[in-house]
């Protein structure tokens, strides 16, 4: 293995804190041949699927890379944007708000956003690089899932260990696992729903729905069922709203195994049938509205409960950029990097860097 190069370090050059804001991904276009290439590489993650290898690349290849990117590519096109991908562009807009919060909070410019994707681009090499090329020698990641999984948050975390295996100088590292009960997360939920009723109302029913995971994977000890009913607890606390009121669901499934159940389609369809008129419904496993939130939970479950019987029908948006999430990203930041020069103000001053950069060339440096 060849190592990063780092021998072109200055002394006099200030150092920085760098924020790894990490998410699933997108393709780059909703073109069939982009979403195949996304999808291969997701599928063939194996914390996404947990199959024997040479199995799974047939079935992978064999089939579902032969079949699913044309349905999948006609999804994304359905709610691509002018500008692009839904998850890229509001990540992107997380991204410059936390930037912007931060340094505001800390009248400095020695915090540094990078925006890193699981899947796709920008890839989460390519901002570990960014924050190496800002001189970061610390670097918290976050990954912008709530609940952790082990197909989700611990991708990440593989994602970022394997490119840091390639550095010759590796920066101090702090990782968040998760923050599904974290009390501003909690507030940001409850706010956004209570923006949604004053606008539309009060439903029938509130459904929390969270993307699902195999069943196996809760059973060999993944928390991350766990941690979808703490959430949905929490905020319904707030909210006070009794139990025949309320619901939680699993949406998006793959394959004929069990998943988490219940399932969010098969729950709606119920509800129609059983005469449930109205209802509103959230993905708070979700940091930003995307394919799964746009086309599947506010278009698909739509047709489908309008289509078994019920009358109305209302998504509640993902956090999003919304101001009371980022301030939330914030304080999760600030929390997470506690200690760390840039958040406790201690960070080197212009005239200790000049004494850096003469004693360097005392000892023979050249700069």
């Amino acid at each position: 293995m060849s190592f990063v190069n780092t021998a072109d370090y200055r002394h006099d050059r200030p150092e920085c804190l760098g924020i790894l804001l990490a998410n699933l991904g997108t393709p780059d276009t909703p073109n069939v041949a982009d979403v195949r290439r996304y999808l291969a590489e997701f599928l063939w993650d194996q914390r996404v699927v947990e199959m024997a290898r040479l199995p799974w690349w047939l079935i992978l290849h064999g089939v579902i890379l032969r079949t699913r990117p044309k349905h999948s590519a006609a999804a994304y096109q359905s709610v691509w944007t002018a500008d692009g991908s839904p998850l890229l562009a509001i990540a992107q807009r997380q991204a410059n708000a936390l930037q912007a919060q931060l340094n505001t909070q800390f009248h400095s410019d020695a915090i540094k956003i990078a925006l890193g994707m699981r899947y796709g681009n920008p890839s989460i090499a390519s901002a570990l690089t960014e924050l190496r090329n800002a001189n970061a020698r610390r670097i918290l990641v976050l990954p912008l899932y709530p609940q952790y999984s082990s197909s989700t948050t611990a991708a990440v975390f593989d994602a970022v260990t394997t490119e840091l295996q390639r550095w010759r100088w590796l920066p101090e590292l702090r990782f968040i696992n998760q923050y599904h009960d974290n009390s501003n997360y909690i507030a940001a939920l409850v706010a956004s729903i209570r923006a949604h009723w004053k606008t539309h109302g009060v439903a029938e029913r509130l459904l929390f729905s969270f993307h699902g995971i195999p069943r196996k994977y809760f059973d060999l000890g993944d928390p991350y069922y766990c941690q979808c009913q703490k959430t949905a607890r929490l905020v319904i606390e707030q909210l006070e709203l009794p139990p025949e009121r309320w619901f939680l669901s699993f949406q998006s499934r793959l394959g004929k195994q069990e998943w988490l159940r219940p399932y969010t389609d098969t729950t709606l369809n119920e509800w129609a049938a059983a005469g449930i008129k109205s209802v509103q419904v959230l993905s708070p496993g979700f940091s930003a509205d995307c394919l799964e939130t746009i086309e599947e939970i506010n278009e698909e479950n739509r047709h489908r409960f309008i289509a078994a019987g019920g009358k109305n029908y209302s998504y509640i948006p993902c956090l999003n950029d919304d101001a009371a999430h980022i301030e939330m990203l914030a304080n999760l930041v600030i929390q997470h990097c506690s200690g760390w020069p840039e958040i406790t103000a201690t960070a080197v001053d212009k005239n200790e860097l000049i004494q850096r950069c003469e004693w360097a060339r005392a000892l023979g440096a050249e700069y």
